[in-house]
């Protein structure tokens, strides 16, 4: 008869900490009769390595939990740790450390500046947080190369199809080594074929190097990609047996 592995911390091994958890997160926005409540006690733990797709209908809360999770937002009520810190520990520069230090950020809009390079927009994370000109360039030139973008490093922002535009996103969201990368509706512009495209990329960063993907989507074609499903409505997480309603 096989015998199950016996639980790690039975026998005195540390278990592992969620690179994210999230308990009874609460967010409104308005007063009186205006009130909205965008999150309702939603708690969740991701773990380090992990591929996630936070999937719901437009006003669901997905992107208001997403914002949170990386500490673009703080929540009303509730407690998020990364990787071990509670958040609301930190204030000021040391939230921004966190922050720049763990994560990455892939956006449905591309926010590049059109009339900068490639190689200016992907290192600009990098000179916000003062890193000298030559570690930029070197930088900057190593994930470009990675997304196969190195020759178009002179190119102007404006002078990029959509699917290049999105990959110099991702590639300016990886210059900082970040854990965890989020993306929010990122194929919403795409076409179907440079989609695809940019999603295997992402797969390919989760799945190789270990990155961790977070993203939120109402396409429920690529959140079956992910290993893990996780369905807001109403500001409330549902069991995947109700995601049909999701």
């Amino acid at each position: 008869m096989n015998t199950p592995p016996p639980d790690p911390s039975e026998i005195g091994f540390p278990m592992p900490v969620p690179i994210l958890a999230a308990r009874d997160l609460t967010k409104s926005y308005g007063r009186g009769p205006d009130r909205f409540d965008a999150l309702k006690g939603v708690s969740l733990t991701i773990d380090r390595g992990d591929s996630v797709a936070i999937v719901g209908k437009s006003g669901s809360g997905k992107s208001t939990l997403m914002h949170l999770l990386a500490l673009l937002d703080t929540p009303d009520g509730g407690t998020i740790d990364v990787d071990g810190t509670e958040a609301r520990s930190l204030a000021g520069r040391r939230l921004n450390a966190l922050r720049n230090s763990m994560f990455g950020f892939v956006f449905q809009q591309f926010f590049l500046n059109p009339s900068s390079s490639v190689l200016e927009n992907v290192v600009l994370p990098l000179k916000i947080a003062g890193v000298g000109a030559k570690e930029r360039r070197a930088r900057g030139m190593a994930v470009l190369e990675q997304l196969e973008l190195a020759d178009k490093a002179k190119n102007k922002g404006a002078n990029l199809s959509g699917g290049q535009k999105q990959r110099v996103v991702i590639a300016r969201a990886l210059v900082n080594n970040p854990q965890v990368l989020f993306a929010d509706e990122p194929t919403g512009n795409l076409d179907t074929a440079t989609g695809r495209i940019v999603e295997d990329i992402l797969f390919g960063l989760n799945r190789d190097h270990g990155i961790t993907l977070i993203t939120v989507t109402h396409d429920h074609d690529l959140a079956a990609r992910f290993a893990r499903r996780l369905f807001i409505r109403d500001g409330v997480l549902i069991p995947t047996d109700e995601e049909h309603a999701a």
